[in-house]
């Protein structure tokens, strides 16, 4: 699912807590991103018309909730990016993030798991 920077910042939102109403998802998400209520309406009707976000109706207003999972769309971004950029293979974007920002002891013990467990 195509879901833009602007509106994953109205995601995360959704993903940490959920129904929130419009008004609810504008408190959260305006103050940081500098966003008139106006915008993160159009976001939150953008993201229901894509299929990413549920919209039922509570009196005069609607409560918005995920219909993906934050995990489900991260893995499908990271998917793009290593088909797009490095011809479908992850160990050069591994390199390149271990290089630059490090990994931790924790990140190394995770990495090694995951492998053990793809053998």
């Amino acid at each position: 699912m195509n879901i833009s920077e602007s509106e994953s910042r109205v995601m995360e939102v959704l993903w940490r807590e959920h129904p929130l109403t419009s008004s609810e998802v504008v408190e959260r998400v305006a103050p940081g991103e500098n966003w008139s209520p106006k915008t993160v309406r159009t976001l939150l009707t953008r993201l229901t018309e894509k299929g990413a976000l549920a919209r039922e109706p509570e009196g005069r207003t609607y409560r918005f909730r995920p219909l993906i999972e934050r995990e489900d769309w991260l893995r499908e971004k990271a998917g793009q990016l290593v088909n797009q950029h490095l011809d479908g293979r992850l160990a050069p974007l591994v390199a390149a993030f271990a290089e630059r920002e490090g990994l931790s002891e924790a990140d190394r013990e995770e990495i090694r798991s995951l492998l053990e467990k793809l053998k």
